[in-house]
């Protein structure tokens, strides 16, 4: 809707003699006697245009030309906002396209043509998922829907670690545990992984090879099967919520050289070196980010002849452009938030665009039970495990919990409200509303021969109490709120307003009878009940969760 106003208010804009390239923002006011919508546009150009404030806006308005039976007042407020107040009549004309365009509702072509990556979980295959890193999948995954909605190619991928000496501590560990079981005498370390799962694999390896692998220093098999074994695990609880990858990108390849060429690694390294941001000191390799006005140097290869995270992130992030991404999306831990600066900064310096990388950085999160910290789980080593917590609430809750809270908040996951069958659990509260539209529709055929798929909402505009008006205006807000949620990376804000709708619904249907009203009436606000019920599931889709018809 905040789209309707943009060239009626450029129009005035040009007639007034003013050319700005300021950004025209529509917001909604808290309280409705300030209209419907509002702008502040005459402050933002007041002072380009030597103009006072209110002066100015009060010549936009006399500017604005509005299609009749759209607008039906328009006021200066305060020092200089311009208000807006709609017909109620366009209000539910507009809400028609709701049921026009069914789940394309709130989509754009603003991505065709495009394509995007959205890289998200790339947890080590070192143990289980972590509830960390589900609420940073849950995060990608509502990105990537996000995307998908105004046209982009999504390639939802996942960045394999593969390689470094957290792999080769994963091989120690199983081979540990494996000597153990041929009943050697072996003394575990403590900095080596400790999950039973570790005992697991072992216990895989011997029943295949017995004690054959007992005098075997290398390696390799007890790598590549723990990595197997780990990996599928993490698939299968991936699976569960719903999150799914196009691609997976090994990090050992950027460790690999093609026949007559250096490696990945080594080329960043060699490119940087020309442009002079590489030195050698302390048997190390270093990035000159102090001439970037860093205060420390950061390493790239470390004296062990090992990469930090930083040079392959950078080489991964090389393949990205050469495959030709318009748009890459990262999405984070917070132990990523003081090196991916570093890696963009290197990227610039060889010269890649770096307008075409966002970051989404998703804070830790802890699960709690009656306001007190608990793990999930004991059995597996000390992390709280992912598949734990959905055994316990459920994938919708698991998942909607996660992006309730912005991304850049610590969450305290409620392991008792997820779990509740009230209006207190966001989860349980908009799957009644949409459960609540099934019934009524199902009611509405079986009583009165209600024909859903013959709507067409030309009886919206019979509809003018407050309650009505009020639903109807928030449907229209759901394109502007998918603007909203990629403009920051925000899923968090879909579920505010999927709430909202919700609660707006709920006051409708108390308020306003539907089944016992005049014909008229009812079939309009059975329309109106269509319309929410679409957007509510256009919103599940975004955020991944299930619709259900009965509860």
């Amino acid at each position: 809707m905040r789209a309707f106003f943009l060239p009626f208010i450029n129009n005035a804009l040009q007639s007034a003699g003013i050319e700005t390239d300021k950004e025209i923002q529509i917001e909604k006011p808290t309280d409705k006697k300030f209209g419907d919508f509002s702008t502040n546009i005459a402050f933002l150009v007041a002072k380009e245009a030597k103009r006072n404030p209110r002066e100015l806006a009060g010549q936009l308005i006399e500017n604005l030309r509005f299609p009749a039976g759209t607008v039906v007042k328009t006021e200066v407020a305060g020092p200089g906002f311009i208000n807006f107040h709609l017909d109620p009549a366009f209000i539910m004309l507009s809400a028609q396209a709701v049921l026009e365009v069914g789940e394309a509702f709130g989509s754009y072509d603003s991505g065709t043509g495009q394509k995007a990556i959205v890289e998200y979980v790339s947890a080590n295959p070192t143990g289980p998922l972590t509830i960390g890193r589900g609420r940073g999948g849950v995060l990608g995954d509502c990105l990537a829907n996000l995307l998908e909605t105004q046209g982009y190619t999504v390639t939802r991928e996942y960045y394999f670690n593969d390689a470094g000496r957290q792999m080769q501590i994963l091989a120690e560990s199983v081979r540990y545990r494996y000597l153990q079981r041929c009943g050697l005498e072996v003394t575990f370390p403590d900095t080596h992984y400790q999950g039973d799962y570790i005992a697991d694999i072992a216990e895989t390896l011997f029943i295949e090879h017995g004690n054959d692998l007992a005098s075997r220093e290398d390696l390799s098999l007890f790598k590549e099967t723990a990595e197997r074994v780990i990996f599928s695990s993490i698939r299968k609880t991936l699976e569960r919520l719903s999150i799914s990858h196009d691609s997976f990108f090994n990090e050992h390849t950027l460790y690999q050289a093609p026949e007559g060429e250096v490696s990945p690694n080594q080329k960043v390294i060699d490119a940087l070196d020309e442009q002079s941001f590489i030195d050698r000191y302390d048997n190390a390799t270093w990035f000159l980010t102090t001439k970037l006005g860093q205060e420390k140097d950061k390493v790239l290869i470390k004296s062990s002849g090992d990469p930090s995270y930083r040079l392959p992130d950078i080489a991964y992030h090389v393949t990205k452009f050469k495959r030709g991404f318009d748009l890459m999306v990262n999405v984070f831990g917070a132990d990523h938030i003081d090196e991916y600066p570093d890696v963009q900064e290197a990227l610039k310096i060889l010269g890649y665009d770096t307008t075409k990388i966002r970051v989404a950085i998703n804070q830790f999160v802890t699960t709690t039970v009656g306001g007190q910290t608990v793990k999930m789980s004991t059995r597996k080593g000390n992390a709280d495990l992912l598949d734990d917590l959905i055994d316990e609430v459920g994938a919708d809750a698991t998942r909607l919990f996660f992006i309730m809270r912005s991304k850049d908040s610590h969450l305290n996951f409620d392991v008792e409200l997820a779990k509740k069958q009230s209006k207190d659990n966001p989860v349980f509260y908009l799957h009644y509303a949409h459960a609540r539209i099934c019934s009524l529709v199902r009611m509405a055929s079986q009583e009165i021969g209600f024909n859903e798929s013959a709507a067409t909402g030309e009886g919206l505009p019979l509809l003018t109490s407050e309650p009505e008006i009020d639903l109807a205006s928030s449907l229209l807000d759901y394109p502007d709120v998918i603007q909203s949620c990629l403009r920051f990376l925000e899923p968090q804000k879909m579920v505010e307003y999927l709430h909202t709708v919700a609660e707006r619904y709920h006051k409708f249907y108390q308020e306003c009878p539907i089944l016992k009203a005049d014909p008229e009436i009812r079939a309009a606000r059975l329309e109106l009940s269509l319309c929410v019920r679409q957007v509510l599931r256009n919103g599940f889709t975004i955020l991944g969760i299930s619709a259900p018809e009965s509860m």
